[in-house]
């Protein structure tokens, strides 16, 4: 899933390596109602939430594979894509929307369960992803790269706005 660069001996992982790995574990679940039903719920700025966790899941495989963290790749892309599988609009001013970003990861996590069979990693993942917001710390490496990953995604998009 590497590339160097003959030229400069520099390494670099390909666009195309990171999508093989994204689609070999996550096939399944981009391709579910729910994750359908993700591309009409905004997260960041104009961003869906299924973009945004497309780029999580991108990003912590980039991670991942960049810094050589020995994963449980398909648990960390299933978990990657589901962490903001919470399902529905946070934005549409419902009072039991108000403290989202507290309690969303435990939403998602349970509707992730009742759709797909998980690991415990994977749960890890999306139960942790909020960490420092949500006071319990990633047990996995899986979970703290996806947390970065997260993160990252998450700045980048609200600078775009």
């Amino acid at each position: 899933f590497m590339e160097t660069n003959l030229g400069t001996g520099k390494r670099r992982y390909s666009r195309n390596a990171v999508a093989r790995l994204l689609y070999r574990y996550g096939r399944a679940i981009l391709d579910s109602d729910g994750m359908q039903q993700e591309k009409h719920f905004f997260q960041h700025g104009n961003t869906s939430c299924y973009d945004h966790s497309l780029s999580v899941a991108r990003m912590a495989i980039f991670l991942a594979l960049r810094f050589k963290i020995r994963v449980d790749m398909e648990s960390m892309v299933r978990g990657a894509l589901l962490h903001d599988y919470f399902l529905y609009d946070w934005h549409d001013g419902d009072k039991s929307h108000r403290l989202h970003g507290f309690f969303h990861a435990a939403r998602a996590r349970q509707n992730a369960e009742r759709d797909f069979a998980l690991s415990p990693i994977s749960k890890d993942v999306i139960e942790k992803h909020m960490f420092p917001l949500n006071l319990a710390l990633p047990r996995y490496r899986e979970s703290v790269i996806v947390t970065v990953a997260d993160k990252i995604c998450a700045v980048r998009e609200m600078v775009r706005r």
